[in-house]
């Protein structure tokens, strides 16, 4: 399934024999700064939905707070909104691995 704005509805009847992948974060990110939704509130029914869901979840994010700071305020909030989306997606993670040169560097738990 696709799902590019409400990924709480697209979690709802995941059974616990499946697998989720949301690629990406990045991109729903952006679908909602877009749109002008309330970011706080679709993170939060996001996070509802992930806590809710039976089957394991990847989440694919990326780092874009390691350029330089962009010139325009759209673009200077989405790296700010990003930058804390990751920080509380692997607050609530077991494992967080970040992929550099297409090496895996465990940042949190251990890799299966």
């Amino acid at each position: 399934m696709q799902e590019s704005l409400d990924l709480p509805a697209a979690l709802v009847g995941v059974a616990p024999s499946e697998a989720v992948l949301i690629e990406c974060a990045t991109m729903w990110l952006a679908n909602h700064l877009l749109d002008k939704n309330d970011l706080t509130a679709a993170e939060t029914a996001l996070f509802a939905a992930l806590a809710g869901c039976p089957a394991p979840v990847v989440i694919v994010s990326h780092e874009v707070g390691q350029g330089i700071v962009p010139d325009n305020a759209l673009a200077r909030r989405f790296r700010v909104a990003q930058g804390g989306l990751n920080r509380r997606l692997a607050a609530r993670a077991g494992l967080v691995v970040a992929v550099m040169a297409g090496l895996p560097l465990v940042l949190k738990g251990v890799l299966p």
